[in-house]
């Protein structure tokens, strides 16, 4: 196992890759949920006529 997150002598490169790849997608995911509770919310302001 503990070769595995050794990863040889690429495991600089490789565990920063995947944190980097971590961020992005939580930052995509939380975005898309911003822009989606927005659009509900103004759509439900344009449904009650405000």
């Amino acid at each position: 196992m503990e070769a595995f997150f050794a990863m040889g002598k690429y495991a600089a490169y490789v565990w920063p890759a995947y944190g980097a790849s971590l961020v992005g997608l939580g930052l995509a995911i939380g975005l898309t949920l911003a822009a989606y509770a927005r659009a509900k919310s103004r759509l439900a302001a344009l449904e009650s006529g405000k």
